[in-house]
């Protein structure tokens, strides 16, 4: 009798122990699906509320854009190079043989045109509230016109027989180079160059600024 009450208490320990872990199985399990229950609904009040209060998107104000842009100060947007042969005479007729000069001069230069952004003032820019920007932007101009000295030089020259030449006409070639190498250069656009370039510049900057809306005006050059 005592052993079989023995293996009787043995028996109700296991069982015991059997429903204690499986009580702690269910519990578990059910903490754990309340949880992921109350997760979504806890996003889902998130989503509401970003959606009825929206965190406001802040925009630069006008004078903020104005020292963002002017810190680009002259903006270099086109380059034109020219290589030319000027002619330059003096003294040519029919006695040119004698007292005549005529030189060929090769020159090589280049015009630098762009917009000087510090003439950027504060009334040429207007910011609204929902993220448009307009912007009146300076007119392109040249900026450099100048030949290489390096790479220019007088190709040829012929004097007449009584004169040593005319020590002022190399100058005179070097002048008319510089006007041609400049108008060639305007004729060709490069302000319209310079001008567009500068605007998708200020462009990419402005919307780095969070603008949604970049409208560009070009002012009227300077004549």
């Amino acid at each position: 009798m005592s052993m079989s009450k023995s293996y009787g208490n043995l028996l109700v320990i296991g069982l015991l122990v059997i429903a204690a872990f499986t009580g702690w199985g269910i519990v578990n399990a059910l903490r754990e699906a309340s949880q992921q229950a109350v997760a979504p609904s806890v996003g889902v009040a998130t989503q509401v509320q970003q959606f009825f209060n929206p965190t406001p998107t802040i925009y630069p104000n006008g004078a903020t854009v104005v020292r963002q842009i002017q810190s680009l100060a002259r903006l270099e947007t086109a380059q034109y190079t020219l290589e030319k042969v000027i002619a330059a005479e003096t003294g040519q007729g029919a006695l040119s043989g004698l007292f005549g000069d005529k030189l060929l001069f090769v020159a090589h230069g280049e015009v630098i045109a762009g917009v000087d952004l510090s003439q950027l003032q504060p009334n040429d820019v207007v910011v609204s509230p929902e993220g448009r920007v307009t912007i009146i932007m300076p007119a392109a101009e040249v900026f450099i016109s100048r030949l290489d000295n390096e790479k220019s030089y007088v190709y040829d020259r012929q004097t007449g027989l009584f004169t040593k030449g005319d020590i002022n006409l190399e100058s005179v070639a070097r002048q008319a180079a510089e006007d041609q190498l400049r108008q060639g250069a305007l004729e060709d656009g490069i302000l319209n160059l310079a001008q567009s370039n500068a605007n998708n510049v200020i462009d990419r900057l402005l919307r780095t600024l969070n603008f949604t809306e970049v409208y560009i005006v070009t002012a009227t050059p300077t004549p």
